[in-house]
């Protein structure tokens, strides 16, 4: 693994050139990469992970703040839950195609970290800190803006797509929303479950997650992203 191409990679698609570059490699280091190679010098992400994650929670409150004036404080802490929670910030490093370019260990890579929800969540929020400790508030506020906050909409369907699809279907009355398990496959470990969703007995959409849950929730957003399309 080259980790200058991996650096040089990650600043040409977040459109940042860090001044340190420690700290960018150290954002993109899983402790299992530094513990299998036994580098003890080398850190993880996990200290960066908490400063970005202060950092993104800031900026988002600021931007529901300012540009919404009418949302109650309770309506803007559900919003911002569901814009930063686990799943969104996932959704927003798979964009960028993030977990292709994180250090990890032979096991952790073996066992599907590359598309682990925590993992990808988690080096999102310390490429935040790296920039917030090496650009300031201004840089990493940009970044969020450009990466997290461009489409809140798009983000929000993704995470509650299930329950947005199961209130949509609701308002029908002749029509009931199901999902079945079609296969399940791969090691203990690093299983991959594919799942359809139903509406009546018409097959709507198919998908694929570590679990049934996030397989479950890509295929509701197929089939809300159709809806939206027609």
């Amino acid at each position: 693994m080259n980790v200058d191409a991996n650096i040089a990679e990650v600043e040409k698609r977040i459109s940042y050139t860090f001044k340190n570059k420690e700290l960018i490699k150290c954002a993109l280091t899983h402790s299992s990469f530094t513990n299998e190679l036994k580098i003890n010098k080398w850190e993880n992400y996990q200290r960066l992970e908490f400063l970005g994650d202060a950092v993104l929670e800031l900026v988002s409150s600021e931007f529901l703040y300012e540009g919404n004036s009418a949302m109650s404080e309770g309506k803007m802490s559900k919003v911002r839950a569901s814009m930063v929670c686990e799943p969104a910030l996932a959704f927003c490093a798979r964009k960028m195609n993030l977990g292709e370019l994180i250090l990890l260990g032979k096991g952790e890579e073996a066992g599907g970290g590359r598309e682990r929800n925590s993992i990808l969540s988690d080096v999102f929020e310390a490429i935040i800190g790296a920039m917030y400790q090496d650009g300031g508030l201004e840089e990493a506020r940009k970044f969020i803006h450009k990466f997290v906050l461009d489409d809140v909409e798009e983000a929000q369907l993704f995470v509650d797509s299930k329950s947005i699809l199961q209130e949509r279907i609701q308002a029908e009355a002749d029509k009931t929303l199901s999902y079945k398990l079609i296969s399940e496959n791969g090691p203990e470990h690093d299983k991959v479950f594919e799942v359809a969703v139903y509406i009546n007995d018409e097959c709507m959409a198919t998908a694929v997650g570590h679990n049934k849950k996030e397989a479950e929730q890509q295929a509701a957003y197929q089939v809300l992203k159709k809806m939206r399309e027609e």
